[in-house]
Formats: C-alpha cells, structure tokens, sequence
C-alpha cells in the first residue's frame, strides 16, 4: 500500500473513520452526500461529521445544517480555510489540530524497559496496550482496531512522569504486532501536534491537517 498519494485520502479517510467508530465503540458511520456521520452519543460530543468533499459550498452547507451543542466537524483541510468558511457559530479547535497520517505497518521486536512490563487485551477487533510501571501504575497506553487489511491506531497516550523512555515506541510497535497478526497491513490514525512527531518517526510520513 503506497499512503502517500493525494488519490487515497478519500479512502484514507474511511478507513480512519471505520476504524475509529469499532475502536470507540460506536454505531456504524452512515453515508452522507458529503462523507460519513458518526452518531457518537455522548453528552459533550454527540455527532462527528466528517467531510469527505471540502469545497466551500459544501463546507458551508454541512455548517449551517449541523448546529447542534456537542456537534464536531472534521475536514481534511488547513484550519485557517476551514475557520474562514464554517462561520462564526462555530469554535474551531485551534489548540489541538489533528493529522491524518498513514503507514505499511512493520511487525516487529520491542523490549520494555527495566522496570516497565507490558499486558494486551484483545476484545473482537480491538487490541488495546498498556506498558505498567513497577507498582502496576499505567504509564502509556493504546489500541488499535483491526478492521481488514487497515488497522487505525487510537488513543495512544504516555504519562507525562513516564516519557522520554521509549514507552510511545514500544506501544506502537506492540500495536503493529497485533494488527499485523490479524491480517492488517496498513495503518491509519489521527494525530495530535504533540504526537505527531513521535509517528513521523517511526516511519508515518504521510500527514493532512484534520481539524475538529
């Protein structure tokens, strides 16, 4: 899979957002004229809207039909050209911008650190990663939901006291050997400012600004 062509980020897209929906354990995503919707049903974050098409009249249309509290828009497009098409009743999320980024997954060896041991849990399709200190304290974590031959990686976080000791690395890496053993052979996942440069370096080159 080459995942770094501008053709593929429609179906970059899907993959993320099918992934995602099994590893958050939502409905289904239901086709839109405009892309997918995501009936997420919680109290601060009902429905995800995310746009497949992003011009400008269909940005529009989608923002002002769509104005419920608790409602997120992601487009694949830069803030600033979304800000300036979605209008003024809409918060954009400027602390937090979000990039698409997408891989061949590489299964291979990692080893915790002294100290550190390492527990999956696989439920159906999802593999979920935590790396416990000494005391059983839980200092990073992830999952990731394979669903065919792409596997979205999803809420990978490390303990501020716990990082810089390669435990985001060795959570990927842990997250790979999964997908890949249930026939996965692309990833895809959203990340965050700060952790992108942690993907970037281990091999996800490939990155669209995705804000919410």
């Amino acid at each position: 899979m080459n995942t770094g062509t501008a053709q593929q980020l429609p179906d970059l897209a899907r993959a993320w957002v099918a992934g995602w929906t099994v590893s958050r354990r939502t409905p289904p995503p239901v086709e839109e004229t405009w892309g997918l919707r995501v009936d997420v049903g919680l109290p601060n974050h009902t429905t995800r809207h995310v746009l497949i098409d992003t011009d400008e009249v269909t940005v529009r249309t989608v923002a002002c039909s769509t104005g419920a509290p608790g409602t997120r828009i992601k487009a694949l497009m830069p803030l600033e050209t979304l800000v300036s098409w979605i209008g003024a009743a809409w918060v954009p999320d400027s602390q937090n911008p979000a990039f698409l980024l997408a891989a061949d997954l590489q299964p291979g060896t990692e080893q915790p650190p002294c100290g550190y041991r390492v527990t999956t849990e696989t439920h159906e399709a999802v593999t979920c990663v935590r790396v416990l200190s000494h005391d059983g304290y839980p200092a990073a974590r992830g999952q990731i939901a394979a669903t065919g031959e792409t596997a979205v990686v999803d809420r990978v976080k490390t303990d501020p006291a716990h990082r810089r000791r390669g435990l985001g690395t060795l959570v990927m890496h842990t997250l790979a050997n999964a997908a890949t053993a249930r026939g996965a052979t692309a990833g895809v996942l959203a990340a965050s400012m700060d952790g992108r440069a942690l993907y970037e370096a281990l091999g996800w080159p490939f990155s669209l600004r995705s804000p919410e």
